[in-house]
């Protein structure tokens, strides 16, 4: 993105976005003040009806006057608020300002009377940072509250001079349903490592047909800058790629709650300190995290009988270091105290943790990351997490049952592991879209399966890789595919499930098992 590769890599992400700041806000001054001076010194994105400060003033000047009526709304994704019963975050794009951008919302269609004002997060990149010219996005966000548990609400999103609630823009309203007050079934679904192109919209629409209650993106979500490795000296970043993904997922995101973690595709150095703020101006998490203005993607919420945890493990990453230390441990303290708040709560069955970097997996590109079983695969155990979900890799790869490293019990497809006795599964869904890795070892899934003792892999520690052979890699599938998760609850003192599913771009069914916990 414009630091010089050998200072990169001596570089944080801080000191990278000092340095592209420097650079491009006295570049921007000697041309003649193409961006104003709100937007050098105001950071990210500036909240407000069109945050002017921050757009370029040739750019603004050319866009003020279009008509709201010729402008429509796309990329629209949903995200839970803190309590993902009562709470939901609506947001979407625009491609040019807008005045007054507003929800409407209601129990039917025809009755769109509630509405409520949106707030704009407008985000610029200049010419040089990457590979894109002068370019400005408007993000659009209403946070929902107040509203009742296990309800389906019809919206519609506008600003002045386009109303969903007008009859001839009906077919632009869109629904949404709030999480239940208790413990009933429900579906899920997650993958990492999306972008765009063919293969991501494929696995979208197979999402729909899954009629998942939320999706989790185990990060790397778009790609716009397609180095990762968190660098100035990313050449390829285009944030117009952003504009893309956001319309290829449209059609799941604007009705399935769309909730991401980080990884490291996902940090860019441009418009903020830790990377994110480009992805604060186009998501609104939970803000229940340790830190949100630091870690925006590290949360948690509840969903029937399931706890879910978002990590951001650049964070505690030896192999792709940018962000190594950024929360000073103050993400695992939280983490912890989740891990146990959730333990004792009567309300909580199971615990699903997913991030990005794999705590184990046989890729021959990336492998598995030292930080994570360093920092938290002992947390996972003391706590018996039920189940934990990773991207990075490219591929589908499931593992038997683990603690302490060691395989504790085989776990064939179609068994079944109990983790408060034995131990836990990790699965690397990191298949969503783009070009697929390889293993050292030959596929092995649900109708080929091709069983072997060991594989010889690698781990990525602070003093670089390490090779190891390991014996617990079960399941590996080299193509397209996501995950489906389908919990069943079970009155307490019986055993409820989770019955997880690997399934390929093609609809057929690569891997399958369940855990198991005795309800509460």
């Amino acid at each position: 993105m414009g630091v010089p590769e050998q200072l990169a890599e001596r570089m944080s992400m801080a000191e990278q976005h000092e340095y592209l700041r420097a650079r491009f806000s006295r570049r921007t001054m000697m041309r003649g003040g193409a961006v104003t001076l709100g937007a050098v010194a105001g950071g990210a994105f500036v909240p407000g009806a069109v945050a002017q400060a921050a757009t370029p003033t040739q750019t603004f000047a050319s866009t003020a006057t279009v008509d709201g009526a010729l402008v429509a709304p796309f990329g629209r994704h949903l995200a839970f608020g803190n309590d993902a019963s009562t709470e939901m975050t609506i947001s979407w794009q625009v491609p040019v300002a807008v005045k007054k951008p507003f929800v409407r919302i209601g129990a039917r269609p025809w009755d769109l009377s509630r509405k409520i004002e949106a707030e704009v997060r407008t985000l610029y990149t200049p010419a040089g940072v990457g590979a894109s010219g002068d370019h400005t996005q408007y993000y659009v966000h209403a946070k929902l509250t107040h509203l009742r548990p296990g309800k389906t609400y019809y919206y519609g999103v506008g600003h002045q001079g386009f109303d969903p609630a007008e009859a001839h823009l009906a077919g632009t309203l869109g629904t949404f349903t709030t999480a239940p007050a208790r413990k009933e079934p429900f579906t899920f679904t997650a993958f990492g490592d999306e972008g765009v192109g063919y293969h991501g919209l494929a696995n979208n629409s197979l999402l729909l047909g899954q009629n998942p209650a939320f999706h989790l993106h185990a990060g790397d979500i778009c790609y716009a800058d397609p180095a990762g490795a968190g660098k100035t000296a990313d050449t390829g970043f285009d944030s117009r790629v952003w504009d893309q993904f956001l319309a290829q997922t449209e059609s799941v995101a604007k009705s399935v709650p769309w909730m991401p973690a980080y990884g490291n595709h996902d940090m860019e150095a441009w418009y903020s300190p830790n990377g994110y703020g480009g992805e604060e101006a186009r998501w609104s998490l939970p803000d229940n995290g340790p830190d949100a203005k630091n870690l925006p993607s590290v949360y948690s919420f509840v969903y029937g009988n399931t706890a879910i945890i978002s990590l951001d493990a650049n964070d505690i990453s030896y192999e792709i270091p940018a962000n190594l230390g950024i929360s000073g441990g103050t993400q695992t303290k939280w983490f912890e105290a989740q891990l146990k708040k959730f333990r004792a709560s009567k309300d909580v069955d199971f615990i699903v943790v997913f991030f990005h970097h794999c705590a184990y997996c046989t890729s021959t590109a990336h492998a598995s990351e030292g930080g994570v079983r360093q920092e938290w695969v002992p947390l996972f155990e003391k706590y018996t997490v039920d189940l934990v979900i990773n991207g990075h890799n490219h591929q589908y790869e499931r593992t038997d049952v683990i603690k302490g490293d060691k395989v504790v019990k085989k776990l064939p497809i179609g068994e079944t592991a109990y983790p408060e006795t034995e131990g836990v599964v990790y699965v690397t869904a990191g298949a969503a879209g783009r070009s697929l890795y390889a293993f050292s070892a030959p596929d092995s899934y649900e109708g080929h399966v091709n069983e072997v003792d060991s594989v010889a892999s690698f781990i990525n520690t602070k003093d670089g890789k390490v090779n190891e052979t390991v014996a617990w890699s079960r399941v590996r599938y080299l193509n397209y595919s996501f995950l489906r998760v389908d919990v069943e609850p079970a009155p307490r003192g019986h055993y409820a499930k989770l019955k997880v599913s690997g399934i390929a771009e093609t609809g057929d069914r690569v891997d399958h098992f369940t855990v198991a916990r005795k309800a509460k």
